[in-house]
């Protein structure tokens, strides 16, 4: 009896463990696939726990059999963790809603982990008593939560990524049931029954493992118009390389950040106008931008001595220095004596950063996500401000002023709040859409059209460029009516780490069109 005991804490244990994966790699998908990371992560969670509370009262309807039903219940969620992320893969190709499947797909999850709880507290009861068992059971299912949690984080995403990591958990499950059934077997009531599920669950999670990358190959395939060339999960996102003809595309998230048809109309106005405007370029910083293009433009210049690149994702960086499609593109940059990367969040960085910069080059991905709020704030800025050398120069690029108006008027807004003197401009990128910057310096007696004649003055003809001359830089820096109204920024907010406004103008904004 006390080997009972034992085994069903080892099982709760580990289907703790697998469970709080399970809705991890949940939460990621819903992630990848819709995008807005917290707002996904805190659904999904709540979801599982709601779900959890129905499952456990469902429980209390079974009085009898209780080691068959749990299981019965384990082989379930051995099929249904394997499969989530293939399930979710391979319905996201044809539909626009896969975040309600994954929400269902959750729920069920939590209905069954909070099922089965119940049920060996109950197998338990006559082997310990009441305050012991309880405090056993939870304890257990605790601790593997935490030993979950530890493995997605630390080896599950980075090394196994979504499509075996949920195989993993499955087999977990499947290993947990086949212990109670082959170890207690004389106390099982409907033999075949469950020897039928022990030998459908083998089978499945032998095909799911065979089957399992092509078909999310396949169903990823289905998302992008062109050929996919490489794909990766890393613990930070999802990167996409695809190709069609002579040209590239990089996706990360499923979102646009470059095509080699014409991602010089993006980068080459992104630096050049801050490089010429700078007055001292021996070092520069640039925030972001791991595909290397950026620094591309920047080391065209001469005098540069030192670079530093900051990028949270190692992968992103290795592989702009190593894949040879990426390295074509960026003129193998990323492999120049003068560069230091470093893989760090941005902000931490400049928090931590004792150095002083001629040009601070901002290349982050869209103010998408609450995760990005910290990188748009009036206090990131002043955080910036505070590491430009005198004569110094900060651009970022600042979403569509047309799709997303008012989130590219609030990052001008909150420039402004932290003391600079700004200057928006735009360029029309075919694969994009119309995109925006905001070039700033930190110099009191400067007034914006001040900085807009310093600009329109400079001699960008004599540069190595594809696209950028003087006749560009004069239609970049005017815009039609109704873009730049100062009526319309009075009204919004400044961006700050505890009002992240930001966000929430990106999404009010036409882009939800497209």
């Amino acid at each position: 009896m006390f080997r009972i005991s034992l085994v069903l804490k080892i099982a709760i244990f580990a289907t703790g463990c697998a469970g709080i994966v399970a809705e991890f790699v949940l939460s990621t998908l819903a992630t990848y696939l819709v995008g807005n990371a917290v707002f996904q992560w805190t659904i999904v969670m709540s979801l599982m726990l709601f779900a959890m509370g129905l499952g456990s009262r469902l429980s209390k309807l079974f009085i009898n059999r209780l080691l068959d039903t749990f299981i019965l219940v384990e082989f379930g969620l051995s099929i249904l963790c394997s499969s989530s992320a293939v399930l979710a893969y391979g319905l996201a190709a044809y539909t626009a809603h896969i975040n309600i499947i994954i929400y269902l797909v959750a729920m069920v999850i939590g209905a069954l982990i909070g099922f089965e709880i119940p049920l060996v507290m109950r197998l338990n009861n006559a082997h310990e008593e009441l305050r012991t068992n309880i405090a056993a059971v939870m304890e257990k299912d605790y601790y593997g939560s935490l030993l979950g949690g530890l493995f997605f984080a630390f080896f599950a995403l980075p090394y196994l990524g979504l499509t075996y990591t949920p195989i993993i958990l499955g087999a977990i499950n499947f290993l947990v049931a086949s212990l109670l059934l082959w170890s207690f077997f004389h106390l099982i009531h409907r033999k075949k029954l469950v020897v039928s599920a022990f030998a459908a669950s083998c089978l499945f999670l032998i095909f799911l493992a065979v089957l399992a990358k092509p078909i999310i190959m396949y169903s990823e395939q289905c998302q992008y118009k062109d050929k996919i060339i490489y794909a990766q999960q890393t613990p930070y996102q999802k990167i996409v390389i695809t190709q069609w003809k002579e040209y590239f595309w990089l996706f990360i998230n499923g979102q646009e950040q470059f095509s080699s048809f014409d991602e010089e109309k993006y980068h080459e106005p992104l630096v050049h106008p801050a490089m010429k405007l700078s007055a001292n370029r021996d070092k520069i910083l640039i925030l972001g931008g791991g595909d290397g293009l950026a620094l591309r433009e920047v080391l065209k210049y001469s005098d540069v001595k030192s670079v530093t690149l900051v990028d949270l994702d190692p992968a992103m960086t290795d592989l702009a220095a190593k894949h040879p499609a990426l390295v074509d593109i960026n003129n193998d940059s990323m492999n120049d004596p003068r560069l230091k990367i470093i893989n760090q969040d941005a902000g931490a960085f400049l928090k931590g950063d004792d150095h002083y910069y001629g040009a601070v080059i901002i290349d982050l991905p869209d103010p998408d996500t609450i995760e990005l709020m910290h990188l748009y704030c009036v206090n990131f800025y002043r955080l910036v401000a505070r590491h430009l050398r005198p004569g110094g120069v900060m651009v970022t690029q600042a979403t569509s002023p047309y799709f997303s108006n008012q989130a590219f008027l609030c990052i001008i807004k909150t420039i402004k709040e932290a003391g600079f003197t700004c200057l928006a401009y735009h360029n029309q990128i075919p694969t994009m859409g119309e995109w925006g910057w905001v070039l700033a310096m930190n110099d009191a007696a400067m007034d914006e059209q001040t900085l807009k004649q310093r600009v329109l003055a400079v001699d960008f003809n004599g540069l190595k460029t594809r696209f950028l001359n003087n006749d560009a830089i004069v239609s970049m820096v005017h815009f039609g009516k109704g873009v730049i109204e100062q009526n319309q920024m009075d009204k919004l907010k400044v961006n700050t780490q505890l009002n992240p406004v930001l966000q929430r103008y990106y999404q009010a904004n036409t882009w939800n069109m497209y």
